[in-house]
């Protein structure tokens, strides 16, 4: 079989432990929209990725991108004006001073700077993350990171809080949560300051995505922000999963959650696809970063990526997909409420990005939540799942989701979930 072949030619090309989705990877060969086709024809909805967030193959996007690199790409060690165009079309997006816009290909980048912007501003080294979370993939950010732990066992300058959760709220309830989240900051904190590191930042995403978005309110985070102004830290918002529009309410995750970042980081959404990434951030920081670092990236804010980036926010714009994401989001999250299963402990959603949380007996039901994903990757529709236990079902499509689309996935749910054991 070519799927058979391909995964061998993985093999022995990439190496071990490359990942793919589900028992049997799809092999994707086109998309539009929110679909996806396979090598023999097949459609999928795509109920998944945030990486062709006005949709994949959007033909705006990709004329702008095919003019662009027909025309000039460069990098800004010239003056062009596709940085500055995009740019203050950027921030004019943005409150909380994050009026200045550093460029980068990837949001694993874009948090690394944002690491080394807190330290500078700072001049302090330590950072504090939650307990199960990803910010990406070089070193520095890896070690926020919890999959696995790096060689040599965790660096002594981080510390990971627990992440608050809904089937264990921290503090024992909801209520409690955010002041225990707090409390577990401020010891951090302390740890941080005594062994000589000191407090630099804490990053985090503001809808706690990789967490399994547990269903904390606007406002969740203040005793927190209380905590880390009075320690002179920054406050870093990894902006990759709720960022350009995706909850629908707020175009920022931070907004939503009422806080006021020192620096903000974006990445897949921005470029539709095209690898392009950022960090926004207040002046003071900036200019302490470019003081004290000597950053180059020859690729970020290449013209080709501003074309790109400046496209998506476009479409954002004409095609109304910040508000479209709320109205069906909002019949999104209706629908999936509908759905009657013993083992649905929460569903909760933001905009068109949904979460179905599984349990047993009180307990993660991360088993059976691998069944229902490859139910429905055989039912053609793709979706994933997160959590510490991987036992809370992902819904985050591209914000191009109709109402059809919705109607689609919740048929397919229901037939899923009733072949799964109550």
């Amino acid at each position: 079989m070519m799927e058979n072949d391909l995964i061998a030619r993985r093999a022995r090309l990439l190496g071990p432990n490359v990942p793919t989705f589900y028992e049997q990877p799809v092999h994707i060969t086109r998309g539009a929209g929110a679909y996806l086709w396979d090598a023999n024809g097949q459609r999928y909805l795509d109920a998944y990725n945030n990486v062709a967030h006005v949709g994949h193959c959007h033909p705006r996007v990709v004329r702008a991108i095919a003019d662009q690199a027909a025309t000039l790409n460069t990098h800004t060690r010239y003056l062009h004006e596709g940085i500055l165009d995009y740019g203050e079309a950027l921030v004019a997006r943005l409150d909380h001073g994050l009026d200045q816009l550093l460029m980068t290909c990837t949001g694993s980048e874009a948090n690394d700077v944002a690491l080394r912007m807190a330290q500078a501003a700072t001049g302090k080294r330590g950072f504090i993350a939650t307990d199960n979370t990803y910010h990406g993939n070089t070193t520095a950010v890896a070690h926020l990171s919890t999959r696995r732990p790096p060689i040599g066992g965790w660096p002594d300058h981080i510390r990971r809080v627990p992440a608050p959760d809904s089937l264990a709220p921290l503090g024992g309830s909801p209520d409690a949560q955010p002041q225990a989240f707090a409390a577990n900051v401020a010891q951090a904190i302390a740890e941080l300051e005594a062994s000589g590191h000191g407090f630099a930042g804490f990053m985090l995403c503001p809808i706690f995505a990789n967490e399994g978005m547990p269903g904390v309110a606007p406002g969740f985070l203040d005793p927190t922000v209380a905590v880390i102004r009075a320690a002179g830290g920054l406050i870093i918002s990894d902006e990759v999963q709720p960022g350009f529009g995706r909850i629908g309410s707020h175009f920022w995750g931070h907004d939503w959650l009422g806080f006021a970042p020192d620096v903000a980081t974006l990445g897949k959404p921005m470029g539709n696809g095209h690898p392009v990434a950022g960090v926004v951030a207040r002046p003071e920081v900036m200019a302490a970063f470019r003081e004290a670092f000597g950053y180059f990236n020859t690729f970020g804010g290449n013209p080709v990526s501003c074309a790109a980036a400046m496209a998506v926010l476009q479409v954002i714009d004409d095609e109304g997909l910040q508000q479209n994401a709320a109205e069906i989001g909002g019949y999104l999250l209706q629908g999936l409420q509908s759905l009657d299963h013993p083992l649905i402990a929460d569903t909760r959603g933001l905009g068109l990005f949904a979460a179905i949380e599984l349990a047993r007996e009180g307990q993660p039901a991360s088993h059976e939540a691998g069944q229902i994903v490859e139910a429905m990757r055989n039912r053609h529709v793709l979706m994933g799942r997160v959590g510490r236990a991987q036992h809370i079902l992902k819904i985050r499509p591209p914000l191009v989701f109709s109402r059809q689309d919705v109607d689609f996935l919740i048929d397919q749910l229901n037939a899923s979930f009733a072949v799964i054991p109550a």
